[in-house]
């Protein structure tokens, strides 16, 4: 990747990459200016983009993440930096056991302590939510959202005051196998629907286990496992919880398995707001005869996997400045809307930088008929 800083019209747009002492990429890192309402995140490969303006040039950017020290450095110093990379030092976290609570104790400290803890008056949520069908490891489809969420936060519940789908696009369709099993609702519900924060959980019904530990922004963390006692039990709803050990704030969750995470990040005031999602499914189906003759293939099962991912690029909390229009989207899929293609917002756009699963994933959807993913994107999208 080739990282610059460019100057048009007071406008820096700052590109780099979030390292950390072994020169591994830190994906998800919160990268900004919080007094400033400025901020951005760090992509799976470490990779941000932040655009500033020359009134930001001696104010200090804060780099942090979940198992690392907080980094702070002058805009201005970074852009006459040779290198754009900000090196995180881990930050090496023991707690010790006999002052710590039960692991129990410390999940209902941070729902009841919620509300406070996140951002829960009504704000909106600048997304861009990217969606991709892969079948046998090669992307066959993708569709990609930018959108604006109205919401209240985890008291909100399981629903949001209302999506508006303001841009879109999406590839030729490859898929040999459409829709299978596939849910018909809007990601962003969906992403709801199984958020533990919002959804609520019984919590007597699980059994609590510490399973870890770590640190954000100078605060120790306790990560906390849970896992249901109940007979109707769903291995992939089992969650995990990474939670500040003086605030109860809750940073990160996940699901046991790996394949659902969020990530919050703080505003100025240091309330919480979710920065980043991603829901990894994967199965297999079985072949007949036929369908191997179609595909090609002598295996008696095709790999099947989804992947969606919510990219919060913007946050506003001023009521007069928060516009969403409801565009009644909540029981549609996403490929299901629609949405003309606008060529122009989408080349105009600050997209954050392109991931490597990305990258691959569009050189696989065109290679399939040698058609370029722009002129998809033009058929596709009328």
């Amino acid at each position: 990747m080739c990282h610059s800083v460019q100057s048009q019209q007071e406008i820096l747009k700052i590109k780099g990459v979030v390292l950390d002492q072994t020169k591994s990429s830190v994906p998800y890192a919160a990268i900004g200016i919080p007094s400033k309402w400025i901020g951005t995140s760090s992509n799976e490969d470490g990779n941000f983009y932040l655009e500033l303006s020359k009134e930001n040039l001696l104010d200090t950017i804060e780099v942090s993440s979940i198992g690392y020290i907080t980094s702070k450095i002058l805009v201005k110093d970074f852009i006459e930096s040779s290198e754009k990379t900000i090196t995180l030092e881990e930050d090496i976290v023991s707690l010790d056991e006999v002052n710590i609570l039960n692991p129990e104790q410390y999940v209902k400290l941070a729902f009841k302590n919620l509300k406070n803890n996140t951002v829960s008056s009504v704000h909106e949520l600048k997304i861009l939510n990217r969606f991709f069908a892969v079948e046998n490891d090669e992307a066959k489809f993708f569709v990609e959202h930018y959108i604006k969420v109205k919401d209240v936060g985890p008291r909100g519940g399981d629903g949001v005051n209302s999506i508006e789908v303001v841009e879109g696009r999406k590839s030729a369709d490859y898929r040999f196998f459409k829709d299978e099993r596939s849910r018909k609702m809007y990601p962003i519900n969906f992403m709801i629907m199984i958020d533990p924060l919002r959804r609520g959980l019984s919590i007597n019904n699980y059994k609590w286990t510490k399973i870890g530990d770590s640190s954000y922004d100078g605060e120790d963390i306790v990560i906390i496992q849970g896992v249901s006692n109940t007979k109707e039990r769903q291995n992939y709803l089992d969650p995990v919880f990474y939670i500040g050990v003086d605030t109860y704030k809750v940073y990160k969750t996940r699901n046991r398995p790996s394949n659902v995470m969020y990530i919050y990040k703080k505003n100025k005031e240091g309330k919480l707001y979710l920065s980043y999602h991603n829901h990894y499914t994967r199965r297999f189906k079985d072949l007949n005869e036929h369908q191997q003759n179609n595909l090609r293939t002598k295996s008696k099962k095709a790999k099947l996997a989804v992947r969606n991912e919510i990219i919060v690029i913007g946050l506003e909390t001023d009521k007069r400045k928060i516009d969403t229009k409801d565009s009644f989207v909540y029981d549609k899929k996403m490929q299901d809307v629609s949405v003309k293609y606008n060529s122009f917002f989408w080349k105009n756009f600050n997209l954050p930088p392109p991931t490597e699963y990305y990258k691959k994933s569009v050189k696989e959807l065109e290679s399939i008929y040698n058609v370029p993913l722009e002129a998809q994107f033009n058929s596709a999208n009328k």
